[in-house]
């Protein structure tokens, strides 16, 4: 059993959960700090996480520097604000970096893994985190989901015209749009409960992919429904105390989860969102709206969602308009992004009103893998199953030709990013050489990717689109990219994979964690086999795909 030990949440609210809570519950909302409270030597989104972190984790009664703890890092873009100044040290612009600085600050000795689902990411954090303490490689994990605000973020999104000039107003029927926030949240979750007399569980989650579309959610909710279906699979519905949902309040995502849980069964369950509290903070969602849910289950309260009214959703779904008690002790956190992910994650209180026992991630222990195909590409050089691919050309170029040559009937190729034509391509190749019946509806494999990179390639183009006041045109076809689990997107929707599909920044290149994350990616009793490896590219000339699939 995994419970939740401790946990916090830093936002313009409050500075520790409680605080949060007792804001939320008079009725607050802020969107931005005021003061970052930088510690020195640190960025300001590195500065949040080191403050949340601290204050979630100082009276454990555990070292941090103990190798049996996980340090798992949720977010979108971390520094990504320092892109244009020219006097950032290169290092700090990569996630996996930041996090080891981090790590480093809060006398962590484990290698820190990024998890960059877009919005999914803290609940992708979680998940992964559970599966790590599940299959026994760690006692204890770590888990903080952060993101800041900065122009290259906020024109992003007004460029894909999801942003409103008015307080979000999720699932009603006026909604314009959503407000962005910034925020730190902490959650530690660990194998010892540390004498809680009611402890809060992970008793189960799933990642899904719609396989649609890369930036906007599917009509018929088909990775969310697959998500919700595996996370409460064989739990008592009547026992749900609420689904705490994504609830953006723009038009497509809310009406997407509003069809997602009535299609599970889940119609008569309150729902909320507490975006009209924080707006969307990004990689620190997942968690920030998890531990906030706990807090107010504690309270025996289900958080009303500010700015609703009236139900604007096709689903038949039951908004809590106001904060209402309940005496339930379990709860579904939703969400949903970019890149077609979907999560979702069952917790409760281990008490005996709680009459289904916690189940494990998976019904299986996690088996010793079998590399079935192998593709490895570099900017010179193409290798299929140890042989070489006969293709002229180098750098981007030599990307090109393999697609003319040996692809060349998917013009959306065209349109992706470099990181994601590396995927794309490599991905092609090695499932040509599986040989099987290819884009039928597929359910039982993942697509887990890692890199070093993120989408730094993608980033610098965006960037280009925003840097000069006198041509200011941010393209949200551009702005997409940057997230690097678009490509794994790509190639579910390529596929029609609707397993899960996630992506992992580290450090560096770290075989020993690597295979940690893939054993652990099996505990979803779903998932049968992975197309998975490391894909960075930094630039046209400096990439390098090592893909396979294994079982």
């Amino acid at each position: 059993m995994i419970y939740r030990v401790a946990d916090n949440i830093l936002s313009p609210l409050g500075e520790t959960t409680e605080q949060n809570y007792q804001a939320v519950v008079s009725g607050g909302s802020a969107l931005r700090f005021e003061d970052a409270k930088l510690i020195s030597g640190l960025t300001r989104f590195e500065s949040l996480v080191v403050r949340s972190v601290r204050e979630a984790t100082h009276d454990l009664p555990f070292n941090l520097s103990t190798p049996r703890i996980a340090f798992i890092l949720s977010t979108t873009k971390a520094n990504v604000e320092l892109l244009e100044d020219a006097g950032a040290e290169p290092a700090m612009l990569y996630p996996g970096e930041s996090a080891q600085r981090i790590a480093h600050y809060l006398g962590i000795s484990t290698t820190p893994v990024v998890v960059c689902n877009a919005c999914i990411s803290g609940l992708s954090a979680i998940i992964l985190a559970s599966r790590l303490i599940e299959s026994g490689a760690y006692d204890h994990a770590i888990v903080c989901g952060a993101d800041v605000l900065c122009p290259f973020v906020t024109s992003g999104f007004e460029a894909l015209k999801t942003v409103s000039s008015e307080p979000c107003r999720p699932f009603d029927m006026e909604r314009t749009g959503m407000n962005l926030g910034e925020a730190a949240a902490t959650i530690v979750l660990s194998t010892d409960s540390m004498g809680q007399a009611h402890p809060w569980t992970i008793r189960s989650g799933a990642i899904r992919n719609d396989a649609f579309d890369i930036s906007a959610p599917s009509r018929t909710a088909e990775g969310a429904v697959r998500a919700l279906q595996s996370a409460i699979a064989d739990f008592p519905i009547d026992g749900l105390a609420q689904i705490n949902a994504h609830g953006t309040a723009t038009m497509f995502m809310d009406q997407m989860e509003s069809v997602a849980i009535a299609k599970a069964g889940l119609g008569s369950i309150p729902v909320n969102s507490v975006k009209g509290y924080y707006g969307h903070t990004l990689g620190a969602a997942g968690v920030l709206e998890t531990v906030l849910t706990m807090r107010a289950l504690d309270d025996h309260t289900i958080i009303g969602t500010r700015g609703f009214e009236e139900l604007g959703v096709s689903g038949r779904i039951q908004v809590a308009p106001t904060h209402q008690p309940t005496d339930k002790t379990a709860f579904v956190k939703l969400i949903s992004g970019f890149g077609g992910g979907n999560a979702a994650l069952l917790l409760g209180q281990a008490r005996k009103s709680l009459t289904s026992p916690p189940s494990p991630l998976t019904s299986h222990p996690s088996p010793l893998t079998t590399l079935i195909h192998r593709v490895r590409i570099t900017p010179t050089s193409a290798m299929v199953d140890g042989k070489p691919l006969d293709c002229e050309g180098t750098g981007k170029t030599l990307l090109t030709n393999i697609y003319k040559q040996y692809i060349g009937n998917y013009p959306r190729f065209y349109k992706m990013d470099l990181l994601s034509r590396l995927g794309f391509i490599a991905s092609e190749l090695l499932l040509a050489s599986e040989g099987k019946e290819r884009f039928t509806e597929c359910d039982d494999r993942a697509v887990i990717l890692f890199n070093h990179s993120s989408s730094i390639h993608a980033d610098r183009a965006y960037l280009e689109s925003i840097s000069d006041a006198d041509d200011y045109y941010p393209s949200p076809s551009l702005f997409v990219y940057t997230l690097p689990n678009i490509v794994a997107g790509e190639i579910a929707i390529r596929n029609h994979y609707h397993g899960e599909t996630s992506f992992y920044i580290l450090p560096r290149r770290d075989e020993a964690v690597i295979s940690q994350v893939q054993q652990a990616a099996f505990r979803d009793a779903d998932t049968k086999s992975l197309l998975t490896g490391w894909l960075d590219c930094e630039d046209g000339n400096h990439f390098e795909a090592d893909l396979a699939i294994i079982k």
